[in-house]
Formats: C-alpha cells, structure tokens, sequence
C-alpha cells in the first residue's frame, strides 16, 4: 500500500471493535468484543462487509489471551484462518491491533507486572515471525491514555488501581512496553509499518478563571505521545507532577533514552464524547460537562498534533451516535476537516470509520442487564434480526461512506506537500 500526496494514495479504513478485558471478579463480566458479537463464530461474514465497502484498510486486533494461553506457547489456530482470509481473498491490508486493553490470565498484575514489557514484545516478535510477509502494518498497543485511566486510575480493568500513582505506573510502563514492541517488530520485518494510536479530546473553560484546567487536560492527553517521542524531561509541564505520584527520573531518563519511532501518529476522535467544558457548580465545585458534541475544534485539535509531533497523521477511530441524521452530518463535516488540512498541507493520510458494525458498550462489564441491553449502533452496519437471512444490516450511512471512498478527490482533495514517502 503506497502513501503519497494524491486522493488515490489515500487509504480508506475501518475497523472491529475489539476491547480484550477477559478477567472477571465479583461484579465484572469478561469484555471480550469478539466473544460477545460472535466474531469469532462469524469472522468471514464480518470481514466481508469491508470489501462490500470498498476500503483498502481494516484495523483488526488479535486478542493475546487466547493466542498464548500459557507464557511462551502460542495457539495461532484462529489467526491463521483469518488473517490469510482477509489479506489474500478480501484484498484488504489488516492494520493489526497487537494489544487492544486486556492481558492473559497468567500475567499476575497485568500491566502492573514488572516483566509486562518484556512479555509483550515476546508476543509480538512471535506474531511478526508468524506472519511476515502477510502482515506489514502494527499497532503497538491502542490508546495508551484509555488504557492508563481504565487499569490504572479508575480501577475498572486489571489490575485495578484507583490512584494517581497507579495512573503514572501504568503510564511508565505502557510506555516501556510500546518502545519494546516496536524495537521486536523492526528487527522482525525492518520495512514493519508502525501506526501510533492515541485517543484525543479538546476541552473548554465556561469562565477564564478555569483555563488552567484546559492546559492541564491538553498535558495530559499528550502524556504519553512526549514519553514516548523522548520529550519528558526536567523542563517538561508534567515532570515534578511525575516525581510526585510515583516515578523517577531514572525512569524517565530511561524512557527518553529509547524513543519510540512511528511511520504514521493514528488519532481518535469520538464527537459525542470528545469534548469537556470545565465549569463551577452553584457550590463552587469544578466540575465538567459533555459539550460541542458536534465535533466543533476536530480540525485545530489535528494541527496542533501534527505542529508537536509531525509526521505523516491518519484518523484512526471516528464515528458519531444519534441519529443517522447527526451520524452523516459527522461524516461529512470530518471529511471536510481532513480535506481541509490537507489543503494546508498536513499530511493526513487515511480515515477510519469505526467501528465497521454493531458493538457492545464498555459499560456491559459492570452492568447487569442482558447483552442485547448494550449494543451501540456507531457503526455502517448493524446486527439484523434473529430471522433475517444475513447477520447484518447496512444503514444509510454505509452507502454515503462508500460514495466519499470511490470518489476521493472530491472527498479528500489533494496534499499540497508531499515530505514524506512511506510505500
């Protein structure tokens, strides 16, 4: 798959929801999103959908609890039916979740455990021998701020910590993990491409008095981007706040040492839940609300990633909820944002509407209504009737997408400046 400055160079993607958090205890259910929308069962009618859409791309993650059940002994039954599938009958190149949340049972801790790092690049490295010269694409380990929040400061996925220093540990070693990931998949396969994927949000002050808390949610959203580009030290923002909850400058210094060098910085943009207003309730509290969920900022918020860090960008997750009228409005005006940009000549590169179908909110796992009680429709298709003759359903949005990806001049334009060459 060639990249380069022309609207046929661009690549056209979607994906599956695929959320690993396969640990339970009292009050948390397994979220496996293959296991509870019957991927696993129906990946061939699934994956098809792509196709029928016409895109180049599919970000699809593997889960790593099934794969190696014991440390060290790898089940690739499944992923060697899929991946062959999708790659050679499909025509469609996989953008492969590597770590997509959750861990295998036999990781005491989890992400908490001092030899996560070195497991996950094993596993890795394992993956990349397996199917090199199938896959070339790689995501490292998606959303390392979700992750951080959920597993480290939320306490809601393992190894369940609920602190600022749990949040800080959890960061440190995400970071350490992706730095080894990225290290095992170049010795691999040198030509590897690595797609970074980050979570992102904007966030507004309902009175000047709070615009410290605007600074301090942009920080932290690129927390783990600096980390990991090397940009944390004795002069970065966050750095004593650091020291405070838990690292140290060895750490830190150590980090900095081993950069981590991505091909293309993936962004993910939920309008609906992407930006927080910052405001004081009638008792004085900070508090913060759901705002703009229009998308309002999408195309500033993207120059400001691309200014820090540069380098080729490609929207990785972006959908809207509501109605279709709200969800196509979405759809046209992002598209409209990435043109836009590329006018400007930042290089945006491809598009991802995800996901591809039907999910199952994340909320499922500490809920206890019935699974049918958390599907979300953000999706271009979804799940049909029990008596249907096919699992899905395309929505309206599914035509529209397919008409932007057969005609990407229109769609997305063409890049003003073409600094970069990734084939």
């Amino acid at each position: 798959m060639h990249l380069g400055p022309h609207p046929q160079d661009f690549i056209w993607a979607t994906g599956i929801e695929d959320t690993f958090v396969p640990q339970t205890r009292p009050g948390y259910r397994a979220l496996d999103e293959y296991e509870l929308m019957g991927h696993y069962q129906h990946w061939r009618e699934d994956l098809a959908l792509a196709r029928e859409l016409g895109v180049q791309a599919l970000r699809w993650g593997v889960p790593w609890y099934r794969v190696e059940p014991e440390p060290g002994k790898f089940d690739w039954r499944w992923t060697d039916e899929v991946l062959p599938y999708l790659c050679q009958e499909l025509g469609i190149t996989p953008i492969v979740d590597l770590m997509h949340y959750g861990c295998p049972f036999w990781l005491e801790r989890e992400f908490a455990n001092e030899s996560y790092p070195e497991a996950v690049a094993a596993y890795a490295a394992a993956f990349a021998r397996r199917y090199q010269g199938l896959v070339r694409w790689y995501t490292p380990l998606n959303e390392p701020l979700i992750n951080a929040l959920q597993c480290g400061k939320r306490g809601v996925w393992p190894p369940y910590l609920r602190s600022q220093r749990g949040y800080v540990l959890l960061i440190l070693q995400l970071a350490r993990g992706i730095q080894r990931t990225i290290a095992a998949l170049k010795e691999i396969d040198p030509q590897a491409i690595i797609v970074h994927v980050e979570a992102t949000g904007l966030s507004r002050a309902e009175v000047p008095e709070l615009e410290s808390f605007v600074l301090d949610y942009e920080q932290e959203h690129y927390l783990s981007l600096d980390l990991l580009t090397g940009q944390v030290d004795t002069n970065h923002p966050r750095f004593s706040w650091l020291l405070r909850h838990g690292a140290s400058r060895h750490d830190l210094a150590d980090i900095a040492r081993h950069p981590a060098r991505w091909d293309v910085l993936g962004l993910n943009f939920y309008p609906q839940w992407g930006t927080r207003e910052f405001y004081l309730s009638q008792k004085g509290k900070l508090r913060y609300r759901l705002v703009e969920k229009e998308g309002s900022g999408f195309t500033s918020m993207i120059a400001a990633y691309h200014d820090r860090y540069g380098g080729p960008i490609m929207i990785t997750e972006t959908s809207a909820f509501r109605s279709q009228r709200a969800r196509a409005n979405w759809l046209d005006a992002s598209l409209a944002a990435v043109k836009s940009l590329r006018h400007q000549g930042v290089p945006i590169l491809g598009y991802t509407w995800f996901p591809l179908f039907t999910m199952i909110d994340w909320r499922y796992r500490l809920g206890k209504r019935p699974l049918e009680a958390y599907r979300i429709e953000l999706g271009l298709y979804r799940l049909a009737e029990p008596e249907a003759p096919s699992r899905w359903r395309a929505t309206p949005l599914a035509e529209k997408f397919r008409a932007y990806v057969q005609n990407p001049e229109k769609a997305i334009g063409t890049l003003r400046k073409a600094p970069f060459d990734i084939a």
